[in-house]
């Protein structure tokens, strides 16, 4: 059996992310090198409305513009994700995500995010927490 190389600094960096802090270390080397790694520069598309088979991106540096027909609807940064509701719906995006500063990506493409998740269970629930959290905080707009 070959040893896969693990980016230390790259286990350091997510291993400080919500969506990873219930994992150790061994945990991390032996999940990464099954994701990809992807960079945007400033300015870039990273994902277009529409856009179907997007995929998971966990966002380990930088941040995004969440936009609807010009509109700014949210701004994620370092440690959140996009993509996860087109990817388990099997439907296209609904809005358009642009890179606000570089940015630096885990992904997962969709045909992987089920296996991902059920793989990893810690990971799933921090995610439907924090989906949970945004849904509250849309209500709250809304009243």
């Amino acid at each position: 059996m070959r040893a896969v190389s693990v980016d230390l600094a790259l286990v350091e960096s997510v291993s400080r992310l919500a969506l990873f802090a219930d994992l150790r270390q061994a945990d991390l080397e032996e999940l990464l090198p099954g994701l990809e790694e992807i960079s945007f520069h400033e300015g870039q598309w990273v994902v277009r409305r529409g856009q179907t088979d997007v995929g998971l991106f966990i966002i380990v540096d930088g941040e995004v513009s969440v936009v609807l027909e010009g509109d700014e609807l949210a701004s994620l940064s370092k440690g959140t994700f996009f993509g996860e509701i087109s990817a388990l719906l099997d439907e296209p995006t609904v809005a358009d995500v642009i890179a606000r500063t570089p940015l630096r990506c885990l992904f997962v493409p969709p045909d992987d995010v089920e296996q991902f998740l059920l793989a990893n269970p810690r990971v799933m629930y921090r995610m439907l927490q924090t989906e949970a959290r945004r849904l509250r905080t849309t209500d709250e707009l809304r009243l």
